[in-house]
């Protein structure tokens, strides 16, 4: 893998994060869910970022110094042979900025396994990260590229200046490489977030307009939009708290919840894994430290290789009705029409 690993401290960061959500969540009467099958390996590797985005539920940044080792990566693959993964799904942070990302790429890809990239596209606008988008389209990585708006004012309002030309070049780069064009075999799907504390619209007619916008303006193609719900947790979490909004945002998701979307939510068929190789039920779990099967101490990736079975009991607690609500929110967008 070329390229040389330079981190680019220049990017906008809001203040740090001064207050947890995490007791006003764990009392909930969301139901008890079980997992069904795990298609899917969620690894972050780690916090950093070039980018601090407020609606962060990582609290990702510049400054994060946590990161996913290589040894973490090799029992993270055994556990997918183990259980027969399909899906080796990479997040952070900028997965790309840990500097075992290409080794754990091709291992993943000389498996079989199906890989995708939730990918900042800013970071291949960074020095020494211009190598991103032909590893990615070399290993047929499927790149599921954050762009919370089409709208530069907002995308810029909550991921810094400039961030929204960087991104839409980092995109026309991605497409020039093949990225969502049909018969590529080269999938793109771009990632909404809603600004402030309140559902994401319909996925489908976003979609639409993100299509045509992108598209006149920009010359821009990709294959999907999924709209996620922002999480009430790390730095969006504390921006609630701090602006006293905690309390009604909590009430929208809980009166939009939707019991037709628990059959599809996204910890049915995947489990978790953070930079230290704990185990958990999902992203959002984890960024609570709720370990796997709502267990009361951490479950580490070896513990599963002398496991017959994976746990299926799911940890829940009140931000999972952001999974719920609406339309449904999971690493794949919506759940439901």
């Amino acid at each position: 893998m070329a390229g040389k690993f330079v981190i680019n401290l220049h990017r906008f960061e809001p203040a740090p994060i001064v207050k947890d959500t995490k007791p006003l969540l764990q009392s909930t009467e969301f139901p008890p869910i079980r997992r069904e099958t795990v298609e899917t390996l969620q690894l972050n590797l780690g916090y950093l970022c070039n980018l601090s985005c407020i609606h962060c539920h990582v609290a990702a940044g510049p400054k994060r110094t946590e990161l996913m080792s290589r040894s973490t990566m090799a029992t993270a693959l055994e556990v997918a042979d183990r259980f027969q993964v399909r899906t080796l799904d990479l997040t952070g942070g900028s997965p790309e900025m840990n500097p075992d990302f290409g080794w754990l790429v091709e291992q993943a890809r000389a498996r079989g396994l199906h890989v995708m990239d939730r990918l900042n596209p800013t970071i291949m606008e960074e020095p020494g990260y211009e190598w991103v988008g032909d590893f990615l389209a070399e290993h047929q990585v499927e790149a599921i590229a954050s762009l919370p708006c089409y709208s530069r004012a907002n995308v810029d309002a909550q991921r810094g200046n400039g961030v929204f030309e960087a991104s839409i070049t980092a995109l026309q780069r991605l497409n020039r490489l093949g990225y969502g064009k049909p018969g590529s075999g080269l999938t793109l799907n771009l990632v909404y977030n809603p600004l402030g504390p309140v559902l994401p619209p319909d996925q489908r007619k976003l979609e639409a307009d993100y299509k045509e916008f992108l598209g006149d303006a920009f010359g821009l193609v990709f294959n999907r939009l999924f709209t996620i719900t922002n999480m009430p947790i790390q730095r969006f979490g504390a921006i609630l708290l701090s602006k006293g909004q905690f309390a009604d945002y909590m009430t929208l998701l809980k009166n939009a919840y939707e019991p037709g979307n628990l059959k599809s939510v996204m910890c049915r068929s995947l489990i978790s894994v953070d930079y230290l190789g704990r185990v958990h039920d999902c992203d959002f779990n984890q960024m609570l430290g709720l370990p796997l099967g709502g267990a009361k101490k951490p479950v580490e990736l070896a513990q599963l290789l002398r496991s017959d079975d994976l746990p299926r009991a799911i940890g829940v607690a009140d931000h999972c009705f952001g999974c719920t609500a609406g339309q449904g929110s999971s690493c794949g967008g919506a759940l439901s029409s």
